[in-house]
C-alpha cells in the first residue's frame, strides 16, 4: 500500500490545482485564450506550472517505487517534504516580478535533491 505516497501526491496535487487556477483566473481577466500574448505575468504563471509538471510525476513513480521496495519511512518524507517544500519555493520565487532569485534556486535544488535521493535508494534496493 502506498500511504505515504498517497499523502505527498495529494498535497502536490493541491499545489498543482493552486497554480493551475492562478493561469486560468489570469487568462480570464486579460481575456488571453491562447499562448501569452506577450504578457510577462501570464508567461511566468504558466512557466511555474509547466515547471511543475515537469517534475513532480516522475519524482512521485520513483517515491511510489522507494515504498513498495521497502524504503525506510524517514527516506520517503524526506524525499516527499524536500519535493514538497520545493515545488512551493520554487513557485513562490518564480512567480515574482523580478523573480525571487534564491528563492527559486532553493526551490530547484530541494526538487533536484529529492530526485537524487529516490535514485539512489531505488538503486541501493535493486543491487542489494
Amino acid at each position: 500500500m502506498l500511504t505515504t505516497t498517497a499523502i505527498y501526491a495529494c498535497l502536490l496535487a493541491f499545489i498543482f490545482l493552486w497554480l493551475s487556477l492562478r493561469v486560468i483566473g489570469f487568462r480570464r481577466s486579460n481575456k488571453i485564450a491562447l499562448g501569452d500574448n506577450g504578457d510577462r505575468t501570464l508567461l511566468r504563471r504558466t512557466r511555474v506550472q509547466a515547471n511543475f509538471t515537469e517534475y513532480v510525476p516522475i519524482t512521485l513513480i520513483l517515491l511510489a517505487i522507494a515504498e513498495l521496495n521497502g524504503a525506510s519511512d524517514w527516506v520517503i518524507h524526506a524525499a516527499g517534504i524536500a519535493l514538497v517544500a520545493g515545488r512551493i519555493l520554487h513557485a513562490i520565487g518564480f512567480s515574482s516580478d523580478p523573480d525571487i532569485l534564491p528563492l527559486r534556486v532553493s526551490g530547484m535544488v530541494l526538487t533536484l535533491l529529492s530526485i537524487i535521493i529516490l535514485i539512489l535508494t531505488n538503486a541501493y534496493s535493486v543491487v542489494s
